[in-house]
């Protein structure tokens, strides 16, 4: 890629003090990292650990450093090279101007359901850890304060990141006390749909406000929380090893693999391949992460080397943090787990916790998993019991809320990608957009438009049950299940911009042409597994399914994402014999070494 220190970084070249804002690679990187982890590193390998921890491990560790990390620094690269600018409209100079507007449609719709579901994953997360709710609105407060100090006062970094730090803490020893207690279980109380919209609401003030006010620092100083409840959970993870650990009535537990080295065939899952690879995502690879990079990162990194460090670093760090949530499920559960008000250790811990793939599926089962034997590494130091869950629950639920302001930042830019496209730019040759166009490249009105459309979604019940307050806002579970193919779909398609970038400037592709194999074929794979496989989406009933029915919503989505993809891989196969170093026209970047200079 070349990073060169004397490079103008789009923060510096188009600084506007809203969106491009040069920043310090701490602060970026703490950003980046709280974005593109939300829950993804914790509930997919807490899930996929029931085909053994070996293929989780292996998938993690392999697939973070030569893949993840591949792809979310390319990604950040290219977009520093083209303005700030999301891989989706890259797409439309390295490849055509159609390959474009669907990246743009898919990045529309992934961003769509990641909106509509995440103010039900908060939610659930209070409700199963009251405790984390104070901790985490305090952060609000103190993460203004750190961006006002930090962007308007110049003040120096160390100090105030040292007393937020501790703030936090303590927000969590004593977050529950009596009165905090009561307000933790009244916020518990509201219904999904309450959450919903207060949560969307946030989204909104965060997206429109300057970077520095509110997402960036708030990511900050979540980054300061999380990366050090890692470092307690490694340390616990040592105490545990060499000293063991006794449980609160029970007798010294040794810590020892319970989770099984192999399990081909769990218990109603799918099969190991493709689905390791579309279960644990953000762990190992995510197409999600490539928004962050191209939509919110390019656009405040000050310095072109610090790309290394923010796109390579942060990914190494979830890989690292996937790798704690195999130990935490496969090992630390198996210290101890309270069950019906029995408590059990070792593999009867475990079995209690993954019976099935169904009863290990759920959010809660996923999260608790986590949560109960992380808590056990940190009992392990000494901790008590409660602030040792209290704390799991606010790293859960602070990585959701940090990817679901982001992912409103990045949905208000593809709209307003969108609305360019399609209704043209105000201004240009004298052309006017039609009104709704012309609202949706304002960045108020295409928030307010992705709110509203992703609210809309959630309000829509689940599939087979009715309208009613008490189902309202979990409408984005309809296409959840497409996400986990689609979002990795994305990587590959991601891969293939980056892949053009260096491809038309004459140099070595081979490290992303692997992945970006790998990552086109797994998701059709799996996609069209759930299609046609029973009980797939477009099978009516059937021998040992009697009562299924058709999901024409989902099939139809899926048909047409797998009917997307085929149509972006031909029209790229159709241009890359003739683009090897052939720059793209209108590019942003410099242009290729003359021969004589590359010898």
């Amino acid at each position: 890629f070349r990073l060169s220190a004397d490079a103008i970084c789009p923060s510096e070249r188009l600084k506007d003090g809203v969106d491009f804002v040069p920043t310090s690679k701490s602060v970026v990187f703490g950003h980046h990292f709280t974005s593109i982890a939300g829950t993804g590193p914790i509930v997919g390998p807490a899930i996929a650990i029931m085909w053994g921890w070996v293929p989780a491990l292996l998938w993690v560790v392999l697939g973070s450093i030569f893949i993840g990390a591949v792809h979310d620094f390319g990604a950040l690269v290219v977009s520093l090279r083209n303005n700030g600018q999301t891989v989706g409209d890259i797409a439309g100079r390295v490849l055509n101007k159609r390959v474009r507007l669907l990246f743009l449609f898919i990045l529309f719709m992934a961003l769509t359901v990641v909106l509509a579901i995440f103010g039900l994953v908060i939610a659930a997360v209070f409700k199963q850890y009251p405790a984390a709710i104070f901790p985490c609105v305090v952060q609000i407060p103190i993460a203004i304060t750190i961006g006002v100090l930090l962007h308007r006062k110049g003040v120096g970094l160390l100090l105030p990141s040292l007393i937020a730090l501790a703030v936090m803490y303590l927000t969590v020893v004593f977050g529950n006390v009596r009165f905090l207690a009561e307000f933790n279980s009244a916020l518990a109380a509201w219904p999904i749909w309450t959450w919903v919209v207060v949560l969307l609401s946030y989204s909104y003030v965060a997206s429109v406000l300057p970077v520095w006010t509110l997402l960036q620092p708030r990511d900050y100083i979540n980054s300061l929380q999380l990366i050090s409840a890692l470092g307690l959970i490694v340390l616990g993870l040592c105490a545990a090893a060499f000293m063991g650990y006794t449980p609160p009535g029970g007798t010294t537990q040794e810590l020892t693999f319970v989770a099984p080295a192999f399990q081909w065939h769990p218990e109603g899952a799918p099969m190991i391949f493709p689905f390791l690879f579309i279960t644990i995502a953000c762990g190992a690879i995510s197409g999600f992460h490539c928004l962050v990079s191209s939509g919110t990162s390019s656009k405040q990194l000050k310095c072109e080397l610090d790309a290394r460090f923010v796109g390579y670093g942060s990914m190494l760090t979830e890989g690292f943090l996937a790798t704690l949530v195999i130990l935490a499920c496969g090992a630390g559960l198996g210290l101890g787990l309270m069950k019906d008000g029995a408590l059990l250790t070792g593999e009867a811990a475990w079995n209690a916790q993954y019976a099935s793939w169904s009863a290990a599926g759920s959010l809660g089962a996923k999260v608790g998993a986590f949560v109960n034997g992380s808590a056990n590494f940190l009992q392990a130091l000494g901790l008590p019991a409660a602030v040792a869950v209290a704390l799991m629950g606010v790293l859960v639920a602070s990585f959701a809320g940090t990817t679901l302001d982001t992912a409103c930042r990045l949905q208000r830019y593809v709209v307003q990608e969108l609305a360019v496209t399609l209704g043209g730019r105000a201004g240009v040759e004298g052309a006017q957009p039609a009104v709704p166009f012309a609202l949706l490249q304002n960045k108020h009105g295409a928030t307010i438009f992705a709110v509203v459309i992703a609210a809309a979604m959630a309000a829509v019940p689940p599939a087979g049950k009715a309208w009613s307050l008490a189902n309202a806002g979990k409408g984005g579970l309809l296409l959840w299940p497409l996400f986990g193919a689609t979002n990795q779909l994305l990587a590959g398609l991601s891969f293939l911009v980056i892949t053009f970038y260096l491809w038309r400037r004459g140099r070595a592709i081979w490290f992303l042409a692997i992945p970006m194999i790998f990552m086109l074929i797994m998701p059709v794979w799996a996609m069209t597994y759930q299609l046609w496989e029973a009980p797939g989406w477009l099978l009516t009933a059937r021998e040992g399914f009697p009562d299924h029915k058709p999901n024409y919503l989902l099939g139809g989505i899926g048909l047409a994402t797998i009917a997307l993809e085929i149509w972006m891989i031909v029209e790229a196969v159709k241009i890359f014999p003739k683009a090897k170093g052939v720059l793209e026209e209108n590019a942003l970047d410099q242009k290729p070494e003359p021969a004589s200079a590359k010898a």
